[in-house]
């Protein structure tokens, strides 16, 4: 059986929880001070370094998610 990196997946577990988390508590209306992902992005871009820095997080999550690992596609 592989070793799976445990640790690695609840962390993302919590990441991706914490998201969904945020954004029920922001539909629900429950909080009316807690603003929707879409509220949050509209407001970033907005800016232009916003938008940098958006697409700079893009660019390094891409790269650490589908071209970091592959190494079939380096060899010679």
């Amino acid at each position: 059986m592989a070793n799976h990196p445990v640790l690695g997946y609840l962390v993302w577990a919590v990441l991706f929880g914490a998201v969904f988390a945020w954004e029920g508590l922001a539909l629900s209306g429950i909080s009316g001070t807690v603003p929707t992902l879409s509220a949050t992005f509209r407001f970033i871009m907005k800016y232009p370094p916003g938008r940098w820095a958006l697409f700079a997080l893009w660019l390094w999550v891409g790269w650490h998610l589908f071209v970091r690992g592959w190494h079939f596609l380096l060899r010679s």
